[in-house]
């Protein structure tokens, strides 16, 4: 019996769907939702798409999808639920790893393909209005663009308004990432074979006990290193504030110091502020 959909942000569950090469069309869809390329993609071969038991319970383990396209482009995509406050330099590594990965010592720059890092992320990270922005190489003044040898580009699930067109697939994928059972997602299913097709298996792993399983598990593993996140970066702040006061301890010790240095000795000065004899010597320099 069905119990509630998966959620497909899960990146277990985002991967079973989106990474299967079981069902690559709806890659296929997916990627010409955002790169909107001159020439479709028409095929997609996906990489490492068996998910191991020590990836699911790895919580520094990144779920990511990896596949080249029709048009000879090598595409990373990774969904992230919590803000880690990384992304762009997280992105910029893997784009010059991708970029790397691709030749060998001694091979021609000529062949390297173009690379493209899509990250989705559950959160608002970038100062903009708009849902899905994508950036490349180009001039500072000009605008004019260098290259398109390497892509980075951002979906901000929660930046997609209700009357954004549906019309649109990039808008249509992002509304079944962000709420596959609702009644736009039920419309898109029935014009949108593609978007069926994920419900589909949506549903389906929803309804198997060994896919809901682990589904629970490696959602718990996500929110446990969410908490630890929190608590890492509450306890950062706690600990900038404790310094700040300790900083500012001494340096009232140290103003005080200022004013006794003509009057007593270092000794006795170390004793009134609680700084050291030799950082008193200093302050006499």
């Amino acid at each position: 019996m069905l119990k509630g959909l998966l959620d497909p942000k899960v990146d277990f569950v985002f991967k079973n769907i989106f990474g299967s090469d079981k069902n690559p069309e709806i890659l296929i869809s997916f990627l010409n939702a955002i790169l909107k390329p001159k020439d479709k993609i028409t095929a997609v071969e996906i990489k490492g798409n068996d998910i191991e038991k020590q990836f699911i319970e790895d919580k520094y383990s990144r779920l990511d999808i990896k596949a080249t396209t029709s048009n000879n482009e090598i595409v990373n995509i990774e969904i992230h639920l919590k803000n880690e406050y990384n992304m762009v330099k997280r992105s910029l590594y893997y784009l010059s790893k991708m970029q790397e990965e691709q030749l060998t010592e001694g091979e021609d720059y000529s062949k390297l393909c173009r690379t493209i890092c899509i990250n989705i992320l559950n959160f608002k990270y970038l100062n903009t209005e708009s849902f899905h922005t994508g950036y490349r190489l180009k001039e500072i003044e000009t605008n004019e663009e260098l290259t398109d040898i390497i892509e980075m580009h951002f979906i901000e699930i929660p930046k997609l308004k209700d009357n954004t067109d549906e019309k649109d697939m990039l808008v249509a994928w992002t509304e079944f990432l962000k709420k596959p059972e609702s009644e736009k997602v039920r419309s898109l299913e029935l014009t949108v074979e593609e978007i069926r097709q994920a419900k589909d298996k949506l549903i389906e792993m929803s309804n198997d006990s060994v896919q809901r399983e682990i589904y629970e598990m490696r959602a718990k593993i996500l929110k446990d290193k969410v908490s630890a996140l929190n608590k890492a970066k509450e306890e950062g702040i706690q600990q900038g504030i404790q310094k700040g006061l300790e900083q500012g301890e001494k340096n009232k010790a140290i103003a005080i110091a200022k004013n006794l240095l003509d009057v007593l000795d270092d000794e006795t000065i170390s004793l009134k502020t609680g700084l050291l004899i030799e950082e008193v010597e200093k302050l006499r320099k």
